[in-house]
């Protein structure tokens, strides 16, 4: 069989679906395996805040109608943008391995984020890392910053900020992690809910394709993938909330760090818990649970975290 990839045209979209492609091909069942580059909403709207206008749901929503259409068999994602609510029909039918799944800061000198002087310019459009950021050091100033991660990149070697935040699997996965002034450890900055995860996306009806896809699934990252998006799930949090999340798996049993935080950085509520590796959904449920009674509910709702 032939399989359509929909994805996003950014450079690192492409990567990952040109990566997902390579997989593809050495399957014995897979006669070629075609890209289908699409422009979404997200990626044309850069004036305004994701959570202003729908938040990043507006990055899978056009490719899921490729799907719908026909136009397209498999959609590419970075997980960490998939809503944990998938929509009725389709399925997220194989995780790849994970990629670095922690925060990379980025100077044009060089320096860590213990280098950045006073009241320096940090350029991030997450509610996350602003919120982990400002816990650390509350005399940072952080700007919006959207683009991909070449623009990105630009606005800080143009000297628009002192320092940006970027994945670190983004960075190596486009051969810039020379970039990368600090790995920020998760004792500093918890990642993303899924951040470094690609995932694949198809119709639920579509079982041959589903087939195909099977083979590309890791077994320990689909674990702790689910457990981080049940967590989310849970919680009732957007991909945009301050909401951070990390598993871990030793085989048998999984380990889940969690935090919710003020936007501002003023409070961060953080858990953790471990459970059985054959129930994910219930760690991030305990977890989940935890922190709502903590209070983590105003936190989510909060003004540019809905």
């Amino acid at each position: 069989m032939r399989i359509r990839i929909a994805t996003r045209k950014s450079g690192l979209a492409l990567w990952q679906a040109r990566h997902v492609a390579e997989r593809l091909e050495r399957l014995p069942s897979v006669e070629g395996v075609e890209l289908v580059p699409m422009t979404t909403r997200g990626d044309r709207q850069l004036d305004r805040a994701l959570f202003e206008i729908g938040g990043k749901g507006l990055f899978i929503k056009e490719l899921e109608a490729a799907l719908q259409e026909g136009r397209a068999d498999v959609a590419v994602h970075s997980m960490k943008d998939v809503p944990a609510e998938m929509p009725e029909g389709f399925l997220v039918a194989a995780v790849l391995e994970r990629g670095d799944p922690f925060d990379a800061l980025v100077t044009r000198d060089g320096g860590g984020l213990d280098a950045l002087p006073a009241g320096a310019v940090v350029g991030t459009s997450s509610l996350r890392r602003q919120a982990q950021l400002k816990a650390l050091r509350p005399d940072l100033v952080t700007r919006p910053l959207r683009g991909n991660v070449e623009s990105r990149l630009a606005k800080l070697d143009a000297g628009e900020f002192d320092a940006i935040v970027l994945a670190c699997a983004g960075l190596e996965r486009l051969g810039l992690g020379d970039r990368v002034a600090e790995r920020l450890a998760p004792e500093r900055v918890l990642p993303a809910c899924a951040q470094g995860v690609i995932g694949v996306e198809c119709l639920a009806a579509s079982s041959a394709v589903r087939e195909c896809l099977a083979a590309l699934d890791h077994d320990c990252t689909r674990r702790t993938t689910a457990a981080e998006r049940a967590l989310t799930r849970y919680l009732g949090a957007t991909c945009e909330a301050p909401v951070a999340g990390f598993a871990t798996s030793d085989g048998e049993r999984l380990a889940l760090e969690a935090l919710v935080a003020a936007p501002d950085g003023t409070t961060v509520l953080r858990e953790r818990a471990d459970g059985t590796a054959a129930d994910p959904d219930a760690l991030g449920r305990t977890v989940a649970e935890r922190l709502l009674a903590r209070g983590a509910a105003r936190f989510l709702h909060a003004p540019g975290a809905r």
